[in-house]
C-alpha cells in the first residue's frame, strides 16, 4: 500500500527561522515592498476580517513563524487559522504535495492508491465505527453533505444546532449559526438553534450557584415539543464553540446530550473541523467526554493546511450515503490525499498527540497568571492547543469588552505577534502543536505587553 514513510527530512527544519525571529524580534517592521503589493492585489478584492486589522502581505511561512515580503518575522500562534498544526510549510508533507502534482492531480471520484492509504489510515486512527467516510475541499461543503446525510439516513428534515456556534457560510451550514446581516435575514426552514451550556455565563445554575447542565437538556425536550414539528433529524454542535469564544461545555453534559438524542432517535452529528485532528489532544474532541457522535465532520488541520475535509458516518449509515450522490469535483483529491496521509504519519512519528496536552496546561497556566494583573480579562480557558481569552470592561458584571480583542490583536501584531483570531470581545489563540515552551514565552510576553498597552490606552490600570 502506498505512504509516504520514505520521505526524509531535517527534523529541525523549522529551527534556524525560529532563531531569526528571536534575534530580530526588536527590529522595526519596515512596510515598503507589502504596501505596493497591497495597493497592486486590493484593486481586485476586498480586505476583511481580521486581515483589515493589520492586511499584511505574508510571503513564506517555517514552523511558527511567517515572513512578509519584506522580510519582518512574526510568531504565529493561530495556526493560519486553524489549519497548520504541524507548522507552515512541513518538509515532508510539501513533499508528499509535490510528488502527486507531478504524477495525478485528479480524477474525481474514482480510487488511487494513496487516496485508498488515506481512508484506512484515517479510519484506524479515529478507531471504532466511525469508518464510512467521504472527502471534500472545505468544511462548509462537508457540513452540507453532514446536513442532506442526517435526513436521508432517518427520513426526519428538520435540524438543531446551537446558539453562536459556527459551521459554514453557505446556506445551509449558515443556517445551523446566527442570523445576521452577514448570514442573511432569515433562517431556512425547519432549522433551530437552543443555547449551549457556558459556564462562564451559565443560563441555569443549580443552588449553589454551579451550572446545571440537566436544565439546558430539560430544555431541549421541552423546545422539540412546542417549536417544532417533531421531525428531529439531528442535533448538530461544535464540541467546542470556536467563533463563539472557545467555550467548553462542562464534563457531563455530552453524555447527557448523548443519551438524550438517542431517546429521541435524533441522530447527535458535531463539528470537529476545528477542534479535530489532534488539536485538544485527542483525535476527536468528543474523546474527552468518552462519546462517538453518528456523524461527524473533521477539516482545517486534517492535512496541515492542505484543502480537504471529511464527512465520517457511522458505518451502520454507510447505505444510506448512496441517497446523496456525496461527491464533489476537488473532493478527496490526490494532493489532498497525501496532503492528510503526509500529516498522520508525522503525527505518529513525532509523537505530537503525547505534547499537546502538556503544551495546552502550559500556556492555560500562564494565561490565568495574566488573568491576575489584567482587570480586563475575566475569563480563560482553552483545551490542549485550543484556547480563548474573554474580556470584559468589569469583572464582576461580565459586560463584554467589545473593543477589545481587535485592539489587543492590533497592538500584537505591531509587536510581530498574530496573536490567534479576535473576534468580538473575545482572543482564540491556537498555536501549532509543535511548538515548544520558549517560543511559547516570547509570545505570551508580547501578548502580556499588549494587553497592558491596552488597557493604558482605554484606562482600564
Amino acid at each position: 500500500m502506498y505512504d509516504c514513510k520514505d520521505i526524509v527530512y531535517d527534523k529541525n527544519w523549522y529551527q534556524e527561522t525560529h532563531s531569526l525571529y528571536e534575534r530580530y524580534l526588536n527590529i522595526p517592521i519596515v512596510d515598503d515592498l507589502s504596501r505596493d503589493i497591497r495597493d497592486r492585489g486590493y484593486k481586485y478584492t476586498t480586505c476583511h476580517g481580521r486581515v483589515k486589522i493589520n492586511p499584511i502581505v505574508f510571503e513564506s511561512g517555517s514552523g511558527c513563524v511567517l515572513r512578509d515580503v519584506d522580510g519582518n518575522l512574526f510568531l504565529d500562534m493561530g495556526s493560519g487559522i486553524y489549519v497548520t498544526n504541524l507548522g507552515h510549510s512541513h518538509p515532508k508533507i510539501a513533499e508528499a504535495v509535490s510528488r502527486q502534482a507531478k504524477s495525478l492531480m485528479n480524477c474525481h471520484d474514482y480510487m488511487t492508491p494513496i487516496k485508498a492509504a488515506f481512508l484506512e489510515r484515517l479510519a484506524n486512527t479515529i478507531g471504532g465505527d466511525l469508518n464510512n467516510i467521504h472527502f471534500y475541499d472545505n468544511g462548509t461543503t462537508a457540513i452540507e453533505f453532514g446536513i442532506r446525510a442526517v435526513r436521508a439516513i432517518t427520513g426526519k428534515h428538520e435540524i438543531i444546532s446551537c446558539f453562536s456556534d459556527h459551521h459554514g457560510k453557505t446556506m445551509g451550514s449558515s443556517a445551523l449559526g446566527r442570523v445576521s446581516y452577514v448570514n442573511g435575514p432569515t433562517r431556512l426552514p425547519g432549522f433551530y438553534m437552543v443555547p449551549r451550556p457556558d459556564c462562564y455565563r451559565p443560563i441555569w445554575t443549580k443552588p449553589d450557584g454551579s451550572i446545571d447542565t440537566d436544565a439546558y437538556i430539560n430544555f431541549y425536550d421541552l423546545f422539540i415539543k412546542e417549536t417544532t414539528t417533531g421531525d428531529v433529524a439531528a442535533f448538530i454542535l461544535e464540541p467546542i464553540q470556536g467563533w463563539g469564544g472557545t467555550i467548553i461545555p462542562p464534563d457531563d453534559f455530552f453524555k447527557k446530550l448523548s443519551d438524550f438524542c438517542k431517546s429521541k432517535k435524533i441522530l447527535l452529528m458535531t463539528d470537529e473541523i476545528l477542534t479535530g485532528s489532534g488539536r485538544t489532544g485527542k483525535w476527536l474532541c468528543t474523546d474527552h467526554w468518552g462519546i462517538r457522535p453518528d456523524l461527524t465532520v473533521l477539516g482545517k488541520g486534517l492535512a496541515n493546511g492542505f484543502p480537504i475535509s471529511a464527512l465520517i458516518v457511522r458505518e451502520e449509515y454507510a447505505s444510506a450515503m448512496d441517497k446523496i450522490a456525496p461527491s464533489t469535483t476537488f473532493g478527496g483529491n490526490p494532493m489532498a490525499c497525501a496532503a492528510g496521509l503526509a500529516t498522520l504519519e508525522v503525527m505518529d512519528e513525532d509523537n505530537i498527540m503525547e505534547r499537546v496536552e502538556d503544551i495546552g496546561n502550559y500556556i492555560l497556566r500562564k494565561l490565568n497568571e495574566m488573568k491576575n494583573v489584567h482587570p480586563i480579562i475575566g475569563d480563560v480557558r482553552g483545551k490542549g492547543c485550543l484556547l480563548g481569552i474573554e474580556f470584559v470592561k468589569n469583572r464582576e458584571t461580565k459586560e463584554p469588552f467589545y473593543e477589545a480583542g481587535a485592539l489587543v490583536y492590533e497592538e500584537c501584531m505591531k509587536k510581530k505577534l498574530i496573536a490567534g483570531v479576535p473576534v468580538i470581545h473575545l482572543l482564540r489563540l491556537a498555536p501549532q502543536l509543535i511548538i515548544n515552551k520558549e517560543m511559547i514565552d516570547t509570545g505570551l510576553s508580547i501578548l502580556d505587553d499588549s494587553i497592558y498597552e491596552i488597557e493604558k490606552r482605554l484606562g482600564s490600570l
